[in-house]
């Protein structure tokens, strides 16, 4: 039985049913559906708490799909997880993959920069004030570049930008 059908979560149920309704009326290979539901049940497990379950579902589902925009999200997913872990570069890195397939995703900017802010306030606090300026510099560099795509988003970054005066 796959995880959906376990999960109690409404939403999740909602979501499940709306998924395989959608997968038996819009035309996918075999293969996409099989992504899909390694992806949904990646979801599921990733909502839970159950990051090694996430992950055995989210790289079966990257090994099966082939749309670069859905391999995105699957590439998002994985690096939420190693930021959640505090795998900070493993994170990095899995984000930089989900935006060179759709450089679309303001999220991944965001949780980008959130992770060089932190590691510039790490700087500061090893006494490092150079280093910490030029991961504040970076993260002022994605914070951009996300609300560049969703302007009315990422209040706190904005001010962040302004009171540092990174913001043009």
């Amino acid at each position: 039985m796959s995880r959906s059908g376990i999960n109690g979560n409404f939403i999740d149920k909602t979501f499940s049913i709306v998924a395989n309704i959608l997968l038996r009326i819009i035309p996918t290979t075999s293969g996409e559906k099989e992504a899909f539901t390694y992806y949904r049940d990646g979801m599921s497990a990733q909502s839970e708490g159950n990051y090694a379950e996430a992950l055995q579902n989210y790289y079966e589902a990257m090994r099966l799909e082939i749309d670069p925009y859905d391999r995105s999200y699957i590439l998002y997913n994985i690096g939420l997880i190693h930021t959640r872990n505090g795998e900070h570069t493993k994170a990095l890195e899995y984000y930089f993959r989900a935006l060179e397939r759709n450089p679309f995703l303001p999220q991944a900017f965001n949780n980008m920069a959130v992770i060089c802010h932190y590691r510039g306030e790490q700087a500061i606090r090893q006494g490092d004030s150079e280093i910490a300026e030029a991961w504040f510099d970076q993260a002022a560099e994605y914070w951009k570049q996300a609300i560049a795509l969703t302007p009315g988003n990422y209040i706190e970054a904005q001010n962040w930008l302004k009171i540092t005066r990174r913001f043009e």
